[in-house]
């Protein structure tokens, strides 16, 4: 017990952080605060946009960018991972504030939290990497059309309509735009959005959403455009933490979409630390620690009244591309965060929720990376299929069903194309005779015996079309089956494998096998395989001492005649095989 215990207060003990963390805040402090200062700029506008969107409205955003940023930043697994609300958990959200409120929420992520503490606990961050390429660019293609459709009522800027669903959401906004056109909101939107993108190609560096974000302001509040509505009043600081809104009798309904956040959270913050590792030379994330953050804060985010958190890809790269080179920078910008929510909140309470929207908007836009769907789906066919069929369910249906669709479509073509390469071909096997033969043995033989060559996988997604091909095989006396080139073999191809036998065995056809690796024998010892494969002796280690072994077989029925014994001739390693 104590063994168990001190085994686990070690793994507790490898996932905190450890002094060369804080080390390398030392190297370029300078470098560091600069990048910090940046990405809080342009992190500012996104976090009220999600937190609006969220529907807890923009206080919740920055609470969430400023607790869960210094937290993941303390506690994660990357040196330059930024956190705070994102769209993609903002989709999850809405629904879920729509019908349980902040209650539901702050339950929501205390438990998500926990869940993903228990995969940092259980080393589950390694498995991340198998999730296939084009599962995440569709999911990223479907995330940013809902963020895209979200911000619909704020740019027309109509109340936003009932419901839970984007498309319908979408719909009737529209409809309402249509009764009573508010063309003040969609210039703002369109202007923020259009500056953002086309600064963007500009001047790449520039965080060009706060500047279209101020322009915005100063222009609603000069021109008093009174159909811009504001982001409202916001608290001068973070509330104190607090369990006051836990929703304890929504717990067991809960639990289904606290996995969706705990899997979106590890999701999207492992894939936000491979891109940052792969946009810097020497930076490596720590897969396990960087689940551990983020499960501390989605533990405390939700108590100062934020929402559930996770890694931003978009404020990730910037923090990356502006010089960070340690958890210093993610530091910083939460601490600007901070002292923005306590020192200008009645400046940022006059921002248009319109102009908010023209952010979130250009931010979808460049969420999609064009060339890279177009290669992805040029690439095959499977792969285009598995992008579309993601993008499509989480737009229709939600994130954590998108990638489970994904996962298992693209696993199921994977199979099949594993499933294709196996194959089972019919050999010449008479260069094998062991010993001098005459024409007319080699052509008993000939008539007589038929070699085949299973190469590949003998598994559950291949093995009947072996078993048919085995069951039709014409009207001979021995079988020979050279089996050292199967590279895998599973229960099910040991049963059919055996079924085929079997049913040869009926036909009074008489099966040799050889070259059975030892990795083979367990799977067919337990299906009751190799007992039949080895009747009267009929398992050999080559294919040489298998024909030798069919010969005699045929000797015994009286096909062929009964020679003195001879030499065997050399064994190659082709013929052994």
């Amino acid at each position: 017990m104590s063994t168990v215990f001190t085994q686990a207060l070690g793994r507790v003990r490898s996932l905190l952080p450890v002094r060369a963390d804080f080390a390398l805040m030392a190297r370029n402090p300078r470098r560091d605060l600069l990048a910090g200062l940046t990405v809080a700029i342009v992190a500012l506008p996104l976090a009220l946009g999600f937190g609006v969107s969220s529907g807890l409205g923009a206080e919740a955003g920055l609470a969430t960018a400023v607790v869960a940023g210094a937290l993941a930043a303390l506690f994660g697994g990357s040196n330059l991972q930024v956190s705070g609300p994102t769209g993609a958990m903002t989709v999850v959200l809405v629904p879920i504030v729509a019908e349980y409120g902040p209650g539901g929420v702050l339950t929501v992520g205390l438990l998500a939290g926990l869940m993903l503490i228990a995969l940092a606990l259980l080393r589950a961050g390694r498995y991340m990497r198998y999730i296939p390429a084009p599962v995440v660019e569709g999911f990223t293609l479907g995330i940013a059309c809902v963020i895209g459709l979200q911000q619909i009522p704020n740019a027309l800027g109509v109340a936003k309509p009932d419901g839970d669903r984007v498309l319908m959401v979408t719909w009737r906004a529209v409809e309402a735009f249509v009764r009573a056109p508010n063309w003040t909101a969609v210039a703002l939107a369109a202007g923020v959005a259009a500056v953002m993108l086309a600064g963007a190609r500009w001047r790449p560096t520039v965080p060009f959403s706060i500047v279209a974000v101020i322009v915005a302001t100063v222009v609603a509040q000069v021109f008093h455009l009174d159909a811009a509505a504001p982001i409202g009043d916001l608290p001068s600081g973070l509330p104190a933490p607090s369990l006051g809104f836990l929703d304890v009798s929504a717990l067991g309904s809960l639990l289904a979409p606290a996995v969706a956040v705990a899997a979106l959270a590890a999701l999207e913050s492992l894939l936000s630390a491979t891109v940052a590792d792969g946009m810097t030379v020497g930076q490596k994330h720590d897969p396990d620690k960087e689940l551990f953050g983020q499960g501390v804060a989605n533990l405390a985010a939700p108590l100062f009244g934020g929402v559930p958190a996770t890694a931003a890809i978009a404020r990730t790269a910037v923090n990356v591309r502006t010089g960070a080179g340690s958890r210093l920078a993610a530091l910083t910008h939460a601490a600007v965060l901070a002292v923005i929510v306590f020192a200008a909140a009645p400046l940022v309470s006059k921002i248009p929720l319109a102009a908010l929207a023209g952010v979130l908007l250009a931010t979808a836009i460049r969420m999609v990376e064009v060339s890279s769907l177009r290669a992805m789906a040029r690439a095959t066919r499977s792969d285009g299929l598995v992008l579309v069929l993601t993008a499509v369910a989480t737009l229709a249906l939600d994130l954590v069903y998108a990638v489970i669709i994904g996962l298992v479509v693209a696993g199921a073509l994977a199979l099949r194309a594993v499933a294709q390469q196996a194959r089972m071909d019919q050999v010449d096997f008479r260069p094998d005779l062991p010993g001098e033969h005459s024409d007319e043995e080699h052509a008993l033989l000939a008539e007589h015996i038929v070699a085949y060559r299973i190469d590949g996988p003998l598994f559950f997604a291949g093995a009947h079309r072996f078993l048919l091909e085995l069951s039709e095989v014409a009207d001979v006396r021995v079988v020979i089956l050279r089996m050292s080139r199967i590279t895998t073999m599973d229960a099910t191809g040991a049963l059919v494998l055996k079924d085929a036998v079997e049913k040869l065995n009926r036909r009074s056809i008489a099966v040799m096998t050889s070259g059975i690796r030892p990795g083979q024998r367990q799977v067919l010892d337990s299906v009751g395989a190799l007992d039949l494969l080895r009747l009267e002796g009929r398992e050999y280690a080559t294919t040489p001492e298998a024909i030798a072994g069919a010969r005699e077989h045929l000797q015994g029925a009286g096909v062929l005649p009964v020679v003195p014994a001879q030499s065997p001739a050399p064994v190659t390693e082709e013929a052994a095989r």
